[in-house]
């Protein structure tokens, strides 16, 4: 009976140490995770960008937005992004950038962060250009918050907090780096990762 209870218990932590593999495993990348990772980005234009309190954030920069560009590019992927905005901060995720030092909404997709932008049809919540956020906007200032996007040919799906702000087809980027911005106020990325699929 004592060798039934042992080899039993042998087997239930080989199960669990092998869930663990598995779920570290999972295929996601980590590109930000706490103030870990600005090594995997090019800058692009002139921010402060710095680790700090265990987060990546800028809190000033120049007169245009400066960015955090991937040095990989993605097609189809996944994007899980943790991130805090001050109220008056204009940010957000750039996919599939096509000009990696000339980053645009034109040539990127932009999940937008920018509670204040003044038509708020492509505000918090939108893909620029792409695909409006229905109103009244979603805010994301003063608080964490976090992305999840998938970009799979040309479906592109937002979900801020837990919420589907954007599903729609667009075929007109296929695949590019990734970039963070900073355009004005605070932003924060305190985890950022990403899958391929």
């Amino acid at each position: 009976m004592k060798n039934i209870a042992s080899r039993t218990l042998i087997a239930l932590a080989v199960a669990s140490a092998l869930a663990g593999c598995a779920t570290m495993d999972s295929g996601w990348v980590p590109l930000v995770n706490g103030g870990q990772g600005l090594d995997n980005f090019n800058r692009v234009g002139v921010a402060n960008w710095a680790a700090v309190d265990g987060v990546i954030q800028a809190t000033q920069g120049g007169a245009t937005p400066a960015y955090l560009v991937t040095k990989l590019s993605y097609r189809d992927f996944s994007v899980r992004a943790e991130f805090w905005s001050s109220d008056d901060a204009n940010s957000g995720l750039f996919l599939r950038c096509q000009e990696p030092v000339n980053i645009t909404d034109e040539n990127c997709y932009e999940a937008n962060i920018f509670d204040q932008r003044p038509d708020p049809t492509y505000g918090t919540g939108a893909i620029v250009k792409v695909a409006p956020v229905a109103q009244p906007m979603p805010k994301a200032g003063g608080k964490w918050n976090t992305y999840e996007i998938t970009m799979r040919g040309d479906h592109l799906v937002l979900v801020l907090n837990g919420v589907k702000t954007v599903d729609v087809r667009n075929a007109k980027l296929a695949s590019g780096p990734l970039a963070l911005q900073w355009g004005r106020g605070t932003i924060k990325w305190r985890k950022v990762e990403i899958k391929t699929l």
